[in-house]
């Protein structure tokens, strides 16, 4: 019968490989470009933002 032991170290084995596939899929250079869209993707709506508040500003 197996030991509680084993069980704990069975569950550590799987989040350890469940933490580096995540890590894997997330350095891939497949999905690069889209992450860095994304990261991107906050700083341009804020520019656009801006640029809608200046140009109501100068609406005025």
């Amino acid at each position: 019968m197996p030991d509680i032991n084993d069980l704990r170290a069975a569950i550590t084995v799987a989040s350890l490989l469940a933490f580096l596939g995540i890590v894997a899929w997330a350095y891939s250079a497949r999905r690069k470009r889209g992450f860095d869209q994304a990261a991107r993707s906050i700083l341009d709506e804020s520019d656009e933002q801006g640029r809608q508040a200046g140009a109501m500003g100068e609406e005025k």
